[in-house]
């Protein structure tokens, strides 16, 4: 981009006559390269310094506004074109461009007018048009109007047929663009990649992997389509499994395949590829670079894998950034419990002029709620609307009722949840829920547990609550009933899972786990661990044990968890000193917390814990949260 600066103004002040090379075309390589780079403001001014700019500078820098998303601007550009006598008239790249942008503000209105246009000016027949007024309105959802500008065509290309298919999967009718993709005579790879995004974007993952399997000869965009409809419908191990694969036999990914692969990486916990694909990023040139979904996509893993620090040097790497890039670095400061730098971080995105969105102060009250600073958070929700014109949703109120919850502000989380202005959900309760578990509030804790279950008949956490506090206070009987009810009513409680990466391989692991290939070794690890683990002052929590069985069978029962064997593992397969990094999929109980507090102490390592609220540092010892959580 410092090149393309030099260049233009080495043209401004040394102008080239026109007689030795065209302003335009030169204006149009330069606008072309602005474009890439995402700099829409530049190739725009390249444009204004033309004393005479033809239609071929008028279509680069429309198409530049329209390839970056600025729908609206390239809307008024070509009004401009329209109205000024001495603009050249528009030909099919112009109206190609402009029917994009309307495309994708859906604006039904804007493109009528375009199409009559179009009409007056003879270019409806044309193939490039035509395919352009078919995306147009699909995209506007009048699906009538592009089936018969496509039955009306009396030429059709590939791109016709895979714009009608896209169409159609677009508006959720994935049969009607089946029949027609399998009466197509000449299949391209956009045409099996948007079948099968098509099916994914439905949720129906089998069709879309039989149809990925039937394809005689795959390309990268192929490759993407299976690989993102896996991560967008959370099947982040097939969507691995599937770019593994593909490294296998040779297809290079680009960036759109690492775009849909680092958000499976990061939620797996699977730092060994994620460093890969940053090193590959590296050996490709790419980082000289860093586009920006790309750098948010590689700093999100880092920050969800454990390593903020890493997260910062991406972040700082990227010569582009937007409020999403801020979002994730305040975010993953957030789940790492460092308060002070997401706050600094926040001052540091408003002194670069960046407006905060909801996401931000998501993570500003998440960084109160980890420590404790309840004047600090209930301040950040007063200012979101006030001063920045963010409306809190019930997702911000929610976190003020945790952060107050937590604190032991119950009754205030209470009052709170009265005030509010939307009906609070189970999720509001459900903060409140913790609260009262956690300052052993049976009482409120009852009634609030009447209130989930009137929105949510199934909620398994409200009938483990009111099971454990009945066995806390002796009554198995209750106890035993409510289990009952839940087996009865089909509630099924969501079993703790636990995820550890060792050589590239992400090792899953249940409460009890006896399926994995190395169990007899982890079991003898978990024994000689509580061995040792009692020796240093471990008392298992046989308190959270709520099954009315003995003492020794509570302590065997809270020594099989999954973060515990995941743990284990991890001993027996890395190395002295190596780090030993878990992901669980619910908050960790207060038996592992303590446990691995002690391991890590006992084997002098780092272990690292993402739970599903937070990042549990435990070292020497002591964890990171100083033990609220």
């Amino acid at each position: 981009m410092a090149q393309v600066l030099q260049i233009q103004a080495q043209v401004i002040t040394s102008p080239i006559p026109p007689t030795v090379v065209d302003p335009n075309l030169v204006a149009v390589k330069l606008i072309g390269v602005c474009a890439h780079y995402a700099n829409v403001r530049q190739a725009a001014l390249i444009f204004s310094h033309l004393a005479n700019p033809n239609i071929f500078a008028h279509n680069a820098i429309l198409k530049a506004i329209t390839q970056n998303s600025h729908w609206l601007l390239a809307i008024h550009f070509f009004n401009h074109q329209i109205l000024s006598p001495n603009a050249p008239n528009p030909d099919e790249f112009t109206f190609t461009s402009v029917l994009k942008a309307c495309a994708g503000l859906a604006h039904v209105l804007n493109g009528q007018k375009i199409h009559a246009l179009v009409t007056k000016q003879g270019f409806e027949s044309n193939l490039f048009v035509r395919n352009s007024l078919i995306d147009m309105y699909f995209k506007v959802g009048y699906l009538l109007i592009a089936r018969l500008l496509f039955d009306e065509m009396c030429v059709r290309d590939v791109v016709s047929w895979n714009t009608l298919i896209s169409g159609y999967c677009l508006c959720g009718r994935v049969d009607e663009a089946r029949w027609l993709f399998d009466r197509m005579s000449d299949k391209n790879f956009v045409s099996w990649s948007t079948m099968i995004s098509g099916y994914a974007r439905m949720g129906k993952l089998e069709d879309a992997r039989l149809l990925f399997d039937e394809i005689p000869e795959r390309n990268v965009v192929c490759w993407n389509a299976m690989i993102a409809g896996y991560a967008q419908n959370e099947k982040y191990s097939e969507a691995m499994e599937v770019f593994r694969r593909m490294q296998q036999i040779g297809v290079v990914p680009n960036e759109v395949t690492l775009v849909s692969v680092l958000p499976a990486c990061a939620h797996l916990g699977a730092l060994d590829l994620g460093k890969w694909i940053d090193g590959f990023i590296s050996r490709r040139g790419m980082s000289l670079n860093l586009g920006l979904f790309l750098g948010n996509a590689l700093a999100d893993m880092y920050a969800k894998c454990g390593c903020i620090t890493e997260a910062r040097r991406v972040f700082n790497k990227m010569q582009h950034r937007d409020v999403v890039s801020w979002s994730i670095i305040i975010c993953g400061l957030a789940t790492h419990g460092l308060t002070d730098e997401a706050f600094r971080c926040f001052q540091e995105m408003l002194d670069c002029g960046v407006k905060p969105n909801d996401v931000v102060f998501m993570g500003l009250l998440t960084a109160c709620t980890h420590a404790g600073l309840v004047e600090k958070g209930l301040h950040c929700f007063n200012t979101m609307d006030k001063d920045y014109g963010v409306g809190p949703k019930v997702e911000h109120y929610g976190c003020v009722i945790d952060l107050l919850s937590r604190a032991g502000e119950l009754d205030k989380a209470e009052d709170m949840i009265r005030s509010m202005p939307m009906e609070p959900n189970v999720i509001i309760w459900g903060a409140l829920l913790g609260g009262c578990r956690i300052y052993r509030d049976s009482g409120r804790g009852e009634r609030v547990v009447q209130r989930i279950l009137e929105l949510d008949s199934d909620h398994s956490g409200s009938y483990v609550y009111l099971a454990n506090v009945y066995s806390s206070m002796g009554r198995f009987n209750d106890a035993a009933k409510c289990r009952l009810r839940m087996r009865d009513n089909g509630v099924v409680k969501t079993p703790g899972c636990s995820w550890i990466e060792v050589d590239n391989a992400v090792h899953e692991f249940f409460m009890g786990d006896l399926s994995h290939p190395e169990s007899e070794k982890i079991y003898s690890m978990i024994r000689e661990l509580m061995w040792k683990m009692k020796l240093a002052g471990y008392k298992p929590k046989t308190d959270l044990v709520v099954h009315n069985i003995d003492e020794e069978e509570k302590e065997d029962a809270l020594s099989i968890h999954s973060e515990k064997l995941a743990i284990a593992f991890g001993l027996i397969s890395t190395a002295e000193g190596t780090t030993i990094r878990v992901v669980k999929n619910l908050r960790i109980c207060n038996d592992c917390h303590d446990a691995a507090k002690i391991i890590s102490g006992i084997v002098k390592r780092e272990i690292i814990v993402r739970d599903r609220s937070r990042f549990h540092h435990f070292k020497d010892g002591v964890c990171s949260c100083r033990d609220y959580w």
